[in-house]
């Protein structure tokens, strides 16, 4: 962890984008913002978790004012660098227990941000705080994938995700305690080699 960052300090952040470019897809991303500008009406969005802005900077371009909370720094500053970024106010601190100010019709968490809440208590408390950040008849919205354990060999808790000559990211699962991990590993490849079977 970073300084202060959780587990999106700055190495993380400068290739956070990247790393995810699929959910970064036009596809992808205005699918969610049709949702949450309808879910908005006239009213404010606030996104638990906002990171790099990739779904607050489409809906900010709609017309739905956002704000935003996140524990990083380093990944607010690359919202604060892309176009627009700088209009979007930001609360920095534990989306489970930051408050910010005035209310809104709609608070979202996209792209598995929930999961980063690793205890019962954890996400107990987020729900709390998104009520007292509702209006009457507000809404929260969850994205969140269902952990794939069928795909789980008998015996194995590895399910892997992504295989490439140079890249590899798995799931693991501790079944018992009911949290999940995804690791990422990598290979840089400095000169051709060859071998014969």
């Amino acid at each position: 962890m970073d300084d202060g960052d959780g587990y999106f300090g700055e190495r993380v952040a400068q290739r956070h984008d990247e790393a995810n470019a699929d959910m970064f897809e036009p596809g992808v991303v205005d699918a969610v913002v049709e949702i949450l500008a309808g879910l908005a009406g006239g009213g404010r969005a606030l996104e638990l978790g906002i990171g790099t802005g990739r779904i607050a900077l489409p809906l900010a371009r709609r017309g739905v004012a956002v704000h935003g909370i996140d524990l990083s720094r380093a990944m607010v500053a690359r919202l604060r660098a892309k176009p627009g970024g700088e209009a979007i106010g930001v609360t920095i601190g534990d989306f489970a227990t930051a408050r910010a100010d005035g209310s809104f019709t709609v608070a979202y968490l996209v792209f598995n941000t929930i999961m980063n809440l690793m205890t019962q208590a954890a996400q107990v408390a987020c729900f709390r705080n998104v009520a007292a950040h509702l209006e009457p008849g507000g809404c929260f919205v969850i994205e969140v994938m269902i952990p794939d354990l069928r795909r789980l060999p008998a015996g194995q808790n590895v399910v892997p995700f992504h295989v490439s000559p140079t890249r590899w990211a798995f799931d693991v699962y501790d079944i018992a305690t009911q949290l999940m991990s995804s690791n990422y590993v990598e290979t840089f490849r400095t000169s051709a080699s060859r071998c014969l079977y």
